[in-house]
């Protein structure tokens, strides 16, 4: 089976078209993949760190609103869409598989041209403009979210890393505080802003240090690498306060952690639920509101807490989440509580779904998500979707 993939610009597009990738691997090693990408997204690094190769294509960002930008993109396209169209071919694809960005589009319109199966995954509840085109050409339509509404939608989850779904946090726990040289007798709060950190969430912890000393809770705070360039021990009176520039073993951050607080991009909610850690989400304020609607379902079932990025204050952190960190049984209730959101299995049955469709089998049935026949689209334009 010939496989291409068209998912580039941000983690939160790369790493599950990644995860898709090795989970049709697992199932069937001879399986030849082509990931579709561009020279300016961190496809470049991902994918072949992760051992696939990477077929370059124009970048073709698609203006949000009507501005004369819009002009040029027909030109544009028109190159990207040939370039995707030879990626396609030098392969001999049987499918393409698409999760959204500046790549799906031309990937999306190469593969109609040529007459082949195209799958499109959606991470996000609102869907990107790319994935609403894409739902258009297709009735193979994946969500990551239960509540996203595109045409012929149907949920399945996020394909997560093993390196994560394989998890065991409680078998990891004092194994992983030990790898970031915290103890094993402290709760534990891990903070995180996504690959580049985020600075209101970084000023709001550093501002609470004392009162985390105070409490007895220990601290793993990722501050991104734009913030720091090695590693700090910020410990006061015995209390670990570990802050680093960034961290490659997420999984260990995880298992060393009781709560997490941090942003809630799609990718960061699926990879907590599938963990089951309690997040103390802050929403990025921008776009519309779409890392609110990710953390929403959570919240509701009881396996995180939410505060507006212009409500997050050291003052928070001491009346909200110290409380939380130092009540084992509502930390272990809100633990029980994420981990029946995740879906540890959604790359095994994305994989399953896209052969079946390669070859023209009849796919799973599963519940529709109802159907956007609205005419307002969100674009999302490149950020991370950590």
């Amino acid at each position: 089976m010939r496989v291409a993939l068209a998912g580039g610009g941000t983690a939160g597009h790369i790493e599950p078209a990644l995860s898709l990738a090795d989970a049709l691997r697992r199932i069937d090693p001879d399986t030849e993949i082509l990931c579709l990408g561009t020279e300016r997204g961190l496809e470049t690094r991902l994918v072949p760190m992760r051992g696939y190769e990477l077929g370059l294509i124009p970048a073709v960002p698609l203006p949000r609103r009507l501005t004369p930008q819009l002009l040029t993109v027909p030109g544009k396209l028109a190159g990207a869409l040939s370039a995707a169209g030879e990626q396609i071919d030098k392969i001999q694809a049987d499918v393409l598989v698409g999760f959204g960005g500046y790549v799906a589009t031309p990937g999306y319109l190469a593969a109609r041209r040529r007459k082949m199966p195209i799958v499109v995954h959606e991470a996000n509840p609102l869907p990107g403009l790319a994935n609403r085109l894409g739902a258009r050409l297709t009735p193979h339509v994946f969500t990551g979210h239960p509540h996203t509404q595109i045409r012929n939608g149907r949920f399945i989850g996020i394909p997560l890393r093993r390196q994560i779904t394989s998890l065991d946090r409680l078998a990891m726990g004092d194994r992983a505080r030990t790898y970031f040289g915290l103890r094993p007798d402290l709760p534990t709060l891990l903070i995180f802003g996504g690959s580049q950190g985020a600075q209101s969430v970084n000023e709001a912890a550093f501002a609470a240090r004392d009162a985390f000393r105070d409490a007895g809770v220990q601290v793993l705070h990722v501050v991104g690498p734009k913030n720091a360039d090695e590693p700090q021990d910020l410990t006061q009176d015995g209390i670990p306060y570990v802050a680093v520039p960034y961290v490659d073993r997420m999984d260990m951050a995880y298992a060393a952690a009781d709560v997490a607080m941090c942003r809630s991009g799609a990718l960061t909610c699926a990879e907590l639920t599938a963990v089951g850690l309690p997040g103390a989400f802050v929403p990025l304020a921008i776009g519309n509101g779409e890392q609110a609607l990710n953390a929403e379902p959570i919240v509701q079932a009881g396996g995180g807490m939410m505060v507006k990025n212009a409500d997050l204050s050291s003052e928070w952190i001491v009346r909200q989440l110290i409380p939380l960190l130092t009540d084992t049984d509502r930390v272990v209730a809100m633990s029980e509580a994420s981990a029946r959101m995740g879906r540890r299995d959604a790359d095994m049955e994305l994989a399953r779904e896209v052969l079946a469709i390669a070859r023209g089998d009849k796919p799973t049935p599963e519940m529709a998500v109802p159907e956007d026949d609205g005419d307002e689209a969100y674009y999302d334009d490149g950020k991370d979707a950590r």
